[in-house]
């Protein structure tokens, strides 16, 4: 095991109509915040009006900010800095899910900083001071409300990176399952995906010593592989909802990767796919995460048989520790069909017309096995 220091100060507030303790929470971190979120939905449902009504009451000023699209824009973050600047903001409150937090975070990075935020995402250390964040999350799946990372996409050059700082980690985040019995399965199975793929990534490693983190990586997938099935037929069944959202904070709050190297080149390869075809994130994980198994399994051979055998009960008397690997990836791409996610590249209508570009773009990306334009390129090929 590797040493480590973890440091994660998010307050979780987590349950049934936790929501209306967002102005008490937002009024310890700020006096004035950007509220700040996606589309209608927010407002569709009431959130909106409960969350400002609190804030109100609370005596929280407030200016807004809403738009935030999937895989959050360059240009939205500009926008956001330059309004925190003008009304004299201290703190942020992101209401939605891991793209709305992203943006948050970005722009609580870029106010007190004299260059450009895209900076950051360039390789520059985030040094200067950042903004409280606060969160209402609406959509489990990227983890991003205790996590310290964040990931935006630069439209103008097709690009989607991701950069981090602990103090980029939100000070509380409000958790009401309640709140997601409205999203469409989709958008379920594509949180699924990424907070699998989150675990993953973590999970496959060259570091000896991890017995009990791969332990814990294992329960959480297989609780979210036994529970997600269950809101195809039930969308309002609270139970499965609480332990898909608790377990998408687990994937990503760091804990899980303690002590262990983690990959990173699934989450590289599908962010170039997500800025050149602006796909769903979690869609384009399942599309990509079992490619790249397939590609780089023997790099560690025992490790791959152990998830097929632990995480998917894959039988050992294959013997054929090739074919126990490869079952496994069976019933992974099994799972995501049954979440009526695709596991192709040709379910998203990509062909290879971009592979050579994005294949330079993505690489070097992974520490499993070090990956360069030729093998991105050939994992983008076992995609198709």
């Amino acid at each position: 095991m590797n040493n480590f220091t973890y440091h994660n100060y998010t307050k979780i507030v987590f349950g049934k109509d936790t929501e209306r303790r967002v102005g008490a929470l937002t009024k310890d971190m700020a006096a004035k915040v950007l509220l700040h979120y996606g589309g209608g939905s927010v407002k569709k449902t009431g959130l909106y009006d409960q969350v400002t009504a609190s804030l109100r009451e609370a005596g929280v000023s407030y200016v807004e900010l809403g738009g935030v699209q999937p895989n959050p824009r360059l240009s939205l973050v500009r926008e956001g800095i330059d309004l925190c600047r003008r009304e004299g903001v201290q703190g942020l409150l992101a209401v939605g899910g891991g793209s709305t937090i992203d943006s948050a975070k970005a722009i609580a990075a870029g106010v007190h900083y004299d260059g450009d935020v895209w900076d950051f995402f360039d390789g520059t250390p985030i040094r200067n001071p950042i903004l409280p964040v606060g969160v209402v999350l609406t959509i489990p799946a990227a983890g991003s409300e205790t996590s310290p990372n964040m990931v935006i996409s630069k439209e103008e050059a097709l690009l989607k990176r991701g950069s981090g700082a602990n103090g980029l980690r939100p000070r509380f985040a409000i958790l009401n399952p309640e709140r997601t019995y409205t999203l469409p399965l989709y958008q379920t199975a594509c949180g699924v995906s990424d907070m699998l793929a989150h675990l993953m990534e973590r999970y496959f490693t060259h570091s000896t010593g991890v017995d009990l983190s791969d332990r814990l990586c294992e329960a959480a997938m297989r609780t979210i592989l036994n529970v997600a099935p269950r809101l195809k037929d039930n969308p309002e069944d609270y139970d499965a909802r609480a332990n898909i959202m608790w377990a998408g904070l687990i994937a990503h709050n760091g804990l899980l990767g303690m002590g262990r190297e983690e990959d990173w080149a699934s989450h590289g390869i599908e962010h170039q796919l997500s800025a050149d075809y602006d796909v769903a994130h979690g869609a384009g994980l399942s599309v990509v995460f079992p490619a790249w198994i397939k590609y780089v399994y023997r790099e560690n051979l025992p490790r791959f048989v152990q998830w097929a055998v632990r995480v998917f009960d894959v039988d050992l008397a294959f013997y054929d520790q090739d074919a126990i690997v490869l079952e496994g990836v069976r019933r992974l791409e099994d799972f995501f069909r049954r979440m009526e996610l695709p596991v192709r590249l040709s379910e998203l209508k990509i062909d290879t017309a971009r592979f050579e570009q994005m294949s330079e773009k993505a690489a070097p990306v992974g520490n499993l096995k070090k990956l360069n334009a030729a093998d991105v390129k050939e994992i983008y090929k076992l995609a198709l």
